[in-house]
């Protein structure tokens, strides 16, 4: 097997920094456009979308990086509410494609939250960008919440009730809360159990600094609070022109009311739904998944690109 190649940066943006993972083969006869992988959250860090790496097997590089906020880059937990906006994570990401000099082609996986922010970029910076893979994506916070709402409603009786209460008291960081939301994450977020160790290190960091998720989400997926909740790009899609792909698993959170309106309004777009699987297919069914998301990267690349992901 080929082995593979890590670099680490630090790139700079604004006054803070932001940490990037670059990973290509040892050696390849071909270089394919790069993929840059936006986590979700927000404010969950790259760790569980790390297993992506698997895309640089047709000799593509892979570009994770930690978005402002957490993971291995700035924390600012005493930042006002309003410093934390969609504004701010475009502009960080527009800074990681001229770090690397991305301009001449390259492809975004945005994963929950990730794709959101990749619909955000692309229509404001199209240029560049090859493709766009949307993997468990809402097009509205307020479609999304819809969703939530019904996939609680099915859960237990009891564990509604644990949740309904806890959420009322405030009192979300007790014992019984979080075991009534673990029913519904490994139901609804990952169905393989024990967690992945990746996916487990991700929300090790999440709750060691929940700043960006708090601010923007609320306390919980179910309390959707924060300043992303009335957030909606659904009125926008025809202005995309770039080739996507729309992944969602059959037990996911972002239910299909939540990502319908990118398959019916999204100019050049294809769909593939994950049997078995919920909001991580990359997880839970990565044979399938990679396979798709590697021939659909394919069918939109620039093959023979130097690789521009040095500093």
């Amino acid at each position: 097997m080929n082995p593979l190649n890590v670099e680490r940066h630090i790139v700079p943006f604004q006054s803070f920094r932001t940490w990037a993972r670059v990973t290509t083969l040892g050696r390849t006869d071909k270089v394919r456009s790069p993929v840059v992988v936006l986590h979700g959250g927000p404010g969950l860090p790259h760790d569980y979308c790390l297993p992506m790496t698997a895309l640089c097997e047709d000799g593509r590089p892979v570009i994770h990086y930690d978005q402002i906020g957490c993971g291995r880059s700035s924390h600012l937990p005493d930042m006002a509410t309003d410093f934390w906006n969609i504004d701010l994570f475009v502009e960080e990401l527009r800074n990681l494609v001229d770090h690397f000099g991305l301009a001449d082609g390259f492809h975004m996986l945005g994963q929950s939250w990730g794709g959101m922010l990749a619909s955000e970029f692309v229509l404001r910076y199209p240029k560049g960008v090859l493709s766009m893979t949307l993997s468990n994506v809402p097009a509205a916070m307020p479609l999304w919440i819809r969703g939530i709402n019904g996939l609680l409603s099915r859960l237990p009786t009891e564990v509604q009730s644990i949740i309904h209460a806890h959420e009322a008291a405030g009192t979300t960081g007790s014992d019984a809360y979080q075991q009534a939301v673990e029913i519904f994450t490994r139901r609804h977020i990952c169905r393989v159990f024990p967690f992945p160790e990746p996916l487990e290190s991700s929300f090790r960091q999440l709750m060691h600094d929940p700043t960006v998720y708090h601010t923007m989400i609320g306390p919980s997926e179910f309390s959707t609070v924060g300043t992303l909740k009335d957030w909606s790009v659904v009125d926008r899609l025809d202005r995309i022109i770039t080739p996507v792909l729309v992944l969602a698993g059959e037990f996911d959170e972002a239910t299909p009311v939540s990502w319908e309106p990118f398959i019916t309004r999204l100019v050049d777009v294809e769909h593939h739904l994950f049997a078995e699987a919920s909001h991580t297919p990359h997880l839970e069914t990565p044979e399938a998944y990679f396979r798709i998301v590697g021939e659909f990267l394919r069918r939109h690349d620039r093959i023979g690109l130097p690789a521009k992901t040095g500093t």
